[in-house]
């Protein structure tokens, strides 16, 4: 019929290569985008990731917090206090230098509460530096370039309609998997800066408990946390360098296999990333 039905099933191969084409490019480039842009939010502070909020965070510790603590610092050194006097036989076994040492406890209690958020700020500078020396290791592209993919759609040309049509579904599940994947990897990053400005934000109280041998456990377990929320961006860091080097070894002359690689790191990686926390918890020693 004049070479009709050639040219419908050309025509029909064409819109399917670019459907394909489209989904991998969806899954080999944009991933690899957002995984550059996370790498660079996790690199941040929190004042720089938003300054609005940071500003926030600081005006609640400094305005609702801060009260709080000086009433838990006057009842610790109350308690100090009293111990001092029941342990030196109510003041009948005195001893100028425990005072001395009460008076150095109180300041340094009082300077520790007062300053509790640029304490809690210096850790996450720490952090910082951290992820940004990672980051001079770790590279957070992958070697997969448009190029490639033409390459990789140009070898499907030969397949007939039945297999092309079969090829955009895969592609497409594996595509809808990796979005899927890669919004729960930005949950997990911004959920990540939410905690760190929720636990700064009451920062003052933990170090006000610092005073007192049995409350200080507070303080002491909040400081682990806070450590421990500092690591956890370095080993979002160390994911994602994992990831990208592992991304280098999917062969892109066979689709089948380059898709289901592609899913599968995509899936490593979400998962290690949920996990970064409670690594850096369980090395912290902090619950």
């Amino acid at each position: 019929m004049f070479g009709i039905f050639d040219k419908l099933t050309e025509f029909f191969k064409d819109m399917l290569l670019g459907g394909i084409k489209a989904n991998l490019e969806s899954m080999f480039l944009d991933i690899n985008e957002k995984v550059g842009v996370i790498a660079t939010d996790v690199g941040k502070t929190p004042m720089g990731w938003n300054g609005e909020v940071y500003n926030f965070i600081k005006n609640i510790n400094d305005n609702v917090i801060v009260p709080i603590a000086g009433l838990i610092i006057t009842a610790v050194l109350c308690i100090e206090l009293i111990n001092m006097v029941m342990q030196k036989n109510n003041m009948h076994d005195t001893d100028t230098f425990e005072f001395f040492k009460y008076i150095i406890k109180m300041f340094i209690a009082v300077y520790l509460a007062s300053h509790a958020f640029e304490f809690s700020m210096a850790v996450f500078d720490v952090a910082q530096n951290l992820v940004n020396k990672a980051a001079g290791v770790i590279t957070t592209s992958a070697t997969v370039s448009g190029d490639q993919i033409v390459a990789m759609v140009d070898t499907l040309k030969e397949k007939d309609v039945g297999a092309l049509i079969m090829i955009l579904v895969e592609t497409s599940l594996v595509r809808i998997a990796i979005q899927c994947i890669s919004l729960t990897i930005t949950l997990i990053v911004y959920g990540r800066m939410f905690e760190i400005y929720v636990y700064s934000s009451v920062s003052s109280i933990p170090f006000a408990t610092m005073g007192n041998k049995e409350w200080g456990q507070i303080g002491t377990n909040y400081i682990k946390g806070l450590f421990a929320l500092g690591l956890q961006g370095l080993f979002l860091m160390i994911c994602l360098g994992i990831y990208t080097v592992l991304i280098r070894t999917v062969q892109v002359t066979d689709i089948h296999a380059s898709l289901f690689s592609i899913l599968g790191y995509a899936l490593l990686l979400g998962l290690m990333m949920f996990k970064s926390g409670t690594i850096a918890k369980s090395i912290m020693n902090t619950h």
